[in-house]
């Protein structure tokens, strides 16, 4: 999937000059965790977030560094951090440059730079345009409605083959010492692994595989080997 396919296409945004009680009250009111910066030109230059409000002297939350350490520290450095808690308008406080994606920007990809970035959303441009958000609540929304279970006929020869296939490609998965029956849409595992872990991923591989009405599931942890000099009893 892209990023295309799930992003948010009605978006909100705000300007440097907008004031940040009329950026958090378009938070609250959308229900969205950041919104990002278009300058005159309606070209993206940043991006407000909850995180970047979390700071502030009207919640009790700004922190003041000790003493000893702002003589470590550079005088632009502590005019920028006072200008960040106590700014008043969203381009005080923005990230500017943010990270972004394109439209046919792959859904792993985007999900990597959430993850790298620590971002719960990123902008999405096409050329210099900026048509679209892609959040984490819309992955999440996407995923509840794949989760969500739809009963199909698959042959039952089709579902084996399927699973045997997706095993072939799991590092993890046994590739001898376990047989696949399927008779109805049920499936039937029978044999040995040498872990719960492995039964376990077994269990949810065989349920995710389509078509599949029910598991048996009989698969026996093997007991470990006994070491060198233990005797097995």
């Amino acid at each position: 999937m892209i990023v295309s396919e799930v992003m948010t296409r009605d978006i909100v945004a705000v300007q440097p000059g907008t004031s940040l009680a009329e950026a958090a009250h378009w938070m609250v009111r959308h229900h969205v965790s950041g919104l990002p910066v278009l300058n005159d030109e309606g070209h993206l230059i940043g991006i407000v977030t909850e995180g970047d409000l979390l700071r502030r002297p009207e919640l009790g939350t700004s922190t003041r560094q000790a003493n000893w350490l702002k003589g470590f520290m550079k005088t632009a450095s502590l005019a920028a951090e006072y200008t960040h808690t106590h700014g008043r308008y969203v381009g005080d406080v923005m990230t500017p440059n943010p990270v972004f994606v394109r439209p046919e920007t792959s859904l792993l990809k985007a999900t990597e730079l959430m993850l790298q970035k620590r971002v719960k959303r990123l902008p999405v441009l096409q050329d210099d345009a900026l048509v679209g958000v892609i959040s984490r609540f819309d992955l999440l929304t996407k995923l509840a409605d794949k989760l969500v279970d739809r009963l199909e006929e698959v042959d039952d020869v089709e579902i084996e083959a399927t699973i045997a296939s997706a095993m072939k490609q799991e590092p993890w998965a046994p590739k001898t010492g376990v047989e696949i029956s399927v008779k109805g849409g049920i499936v039937k595992l029978e044999g040995c692994v040498f872990s719960e872990e492995e039964a376990h991923a077994l269990r949810i591989l065989v349920e995710n595989t389509s078509g599949v009405i029910e598991l048996q599931d009989c698969v026996e942890i093997a007991a470990p080997a006994p070491r060198m000099g233990q005797n097995a009893d």
